[in-house]
């Protein structure tokens, strides 16, 4: 097909703002699925996006397109909108040469909207504005028009009012891409140049590479280079998604399918790689993706019935099709052999956890998150830190730096005063002030990213009355005064309890916290003492009081003496069971270090 009549298009908007319906209503309209196939969030094809109603992993999808006597191929890609998930937007825009920005027609513009928006801008993207649900009875259409305009700089008068529940709108929308989307560029007759977007393993299939064709065209039966890795293969199927895998000869400039040529193992296939001809290579591989950057690590342990091979086995598996997380194998002293596993956000590791538990069938126990930070040496050396155990001793620290972020908050202004009161106690700095119009306002933010990774959305939306979203992106590490909190329980340091923490906070925040280990840790025959300690120095202790078994129970009179005797023997047999008693601590209490509430 000639490249002009090609449209290569995401969907992007804030997280609930109706990415997945529009997806299903375009491939209702255009004949791709019909009505035995119909299900709600069509793309969505794991039973966790399902459930959480949100899009987890970026899909493709092929679309043919009458318009004017002529067919259209319209290869959409559906991408998430959760900030956790910023990374598959970017996949996919790389990908595209259009893109539609859908925004609510009652909640506007949100945080993720705008941040999408300038994501599409930084990749030379096309934006066609879409404002969805102006059926709703508190949708106000004009009024976000107004606010596109005014935030992002499209026109008021060139969005799209559409319905994708309905289905209202839609079919100008589609008249829309093939007017307004730029075709791909004829490069047809140049060297084959494929970008790998995304990737999966079939267990009969080997790995699937999901393809955007930038120049020239791949073959069935091709010998073909990917030019990171320099390996070789001969394509065995290649096919679209429409939606089903359908088998294809070729697929040609500006076309979006997958390729599969017998690859065994996904770690030889790197997502923004090149596919090129092997005979006539092209001259330079196309320009992939930044590697993500982890910015949550936490430590998973085997839990029971569960034991260390098989928890790697489950890891290897979720790494063949989530480029963004890692793990590296970890020990502690009081949970044995274990990983300490990397990811964009909370809700990242959440979806991974869950992943973990229902398709592996394991159980795993979970320190609580911490983020990384940099540390430089007394020798110059600048050391990433991913958890606290990593420390050096302070006296090899010349300077300790934490992440910081880019965080804007879009809410009403009835509720500045409380949010920034929030953003105040957890050492935000406020940059700028933009009032998007009479009732809502966008506050821009210099962050420390542990102020805010944890519970900081859920006060924001409970002060907000659910109305604030907010978003972030990372900006750099910045020293800053932080120490290391020690926590030994029965006199033992535990690494997977230690956190750092802002010096300022540090005592405060280390008293509140070995008072709720003490609820969480259940008692047990011996005292278990609970010390706190900075850079060495005890600062605070608890105790968890033993229980006490009644040895004197079965004496009725007699001489004191031998009642005293049996206490005696009661107290030394405590004493050796406290020497080589190994505490129990249950997950709760790995969890209890993340409250930051005062």
């Amino acid at each position: 097909m000639s490249t002009e009549h090609i449209r290569n298009f995401s969907i992007i908007a804030h997280i609930d703002h109706g990415k997945s319906t529009l997806a299903d209503r375009m491939l209702e309209l255009t004949g791709t699925i019909n009505d035995r196939q119909k299900v709600d969030q069509f793309l969505d094809d794991m039973d966790l996006e399902r459930e959480r109603g949100i899009t987890i992993k970026a899909s493709a999808v092929t679309m043919n397109y009458q318009h004017q006597g002529k067919t259209y191929m319209l290869n959409l890609i559906d991408t998430p909108g959760h900030v956790d998930f910023h990374y598959e937007v970017s996949r996919a825009l790389a990908a595209c040469e259009g893109a539609l920005l859908v925004v609510d027609a009652s909640q506007g513009v949100e945080a993720q909207t705008v941040a999408n928006a300038y994501l599409a801008i930084e990749n030379n993207v096309e934006l066609l504005s879409v404002i969805n649900k102006v059926d709703l009875p508190a949708a106000d259409p004009d009024r976000v028009a107004e606010e596109i305009d005014h935030i992002i700089g499209i026109s008021a008068n060139e969005s799209f009012k559409i319905s994708a529940k309905s289905g209202l709108g839609i079919d100008e929308l589609l008249e829309g891409i093939v007017t307004f989307l730029p075709a791909p560029r004829d490069k047809s007759n140049q060297p084959t140049a494929a970008l790998i977007f995304d990737s999966h393993c079939d267990q009969y299939k080997g790995v699937i590479c999901y393809v955007r064709v930038f120049a020239g065209s791949l073959n069935m039966k091709q010998k073909v280079s990917f030019m990171r890795s320099g390996r070789t293969y001969t394509i065995t199927e290649l096919g679209k998604f429409m939606p089903e895998m359908t088998a294809v000869d070729k697929l040609g400039t500006g076309e979006v399918g997958y390729l599969i040529a017998n690859i065994r193992e996904l770690a030889d296939v790197t997502i923004g790689d090149t596919i090129t001809d092997h005979a006539e290579p092209a001259l330079k591989p196309l320009p992939g993706y930044k590697k993500p950057m982890q910015m949550v690590f936490s430590d998973f342990y085997p839990g029971a019935n569960t034991d260390y091979a098989k928890l790697r086995d489950a890891f290897d598996k979720l790494t063949l099709n989530d480029a963004s997380f890692s793990f590296s194998p970890q020990n502690s002293p009081a949970l044995g052999f274990g990983f300490r596993c990397g990811f964009l956000g909370l809700l990242h590791m959440e979806i991974i956890q869950e992943r973990l538990e229902r398709e592996n069938d394991i159980e795993v126990i979970q320190t609580a998150p911490t983020v990384s930070y940099e540390v430089l040496t007394k020798d110059g050396v600048v050391k990433r830190i991913e958890s606290p155990g990593q420390l050096p001793s302070p006296n090899h620290i010349e300077e300790l730096r934490e992440p910081f972020v880019r965080l804007e908050i879009i809410t009403g202004t009835d509720t500045i005063g409380a949010i920034m009161k929030l953003t105040e106690s957890r050492r935000c700095k406020l940059i700028k002030t933009d009032y998007l119009s009479t009732t809502r306002v966008m506050l821009e933010y210099k962050a420390p990213l542990a102020e805010i990774v944890y519970d900081f959305y859920d006060i924001l939306k409970g002060i907000s009355r659910g109305y604030a979203t907010m978003d972030y992106e990372f900006t750099g590490f910045e020293a800053s005064d932080l120490v290391k909190i020690d926590i030994l329980v029965n006199s033992v340091a535990v690494d997977a309890l230690s956190l750092i923490v802002h010096r300022s906070k540090a005592e405060n925040r280390g008293r509140k916290l070995i008072i709720r280990l003490r609820r969480a840790i259940p008692r047990h025959q011996f005292e278990i003492p609970l010390q706190v300690a900075i850079g060495g120095k005890i600062i605070a202790r608890e105790t968890i009081k033993g229980f006490r078994k009644d040895v004197t129970q079965k004496l009725y009179g007699g001489d004191v003496t031998r009642k005293m005797k049996l206490l005696k023997k009661q107290k030394e047999g405590k004493k050796r069971m406290k020497s080589v008693g190994n505490v129990q601590i249950p997950q709760e209490a790995f969890m209890t270090i993340l409250d930051n509430s005062e």
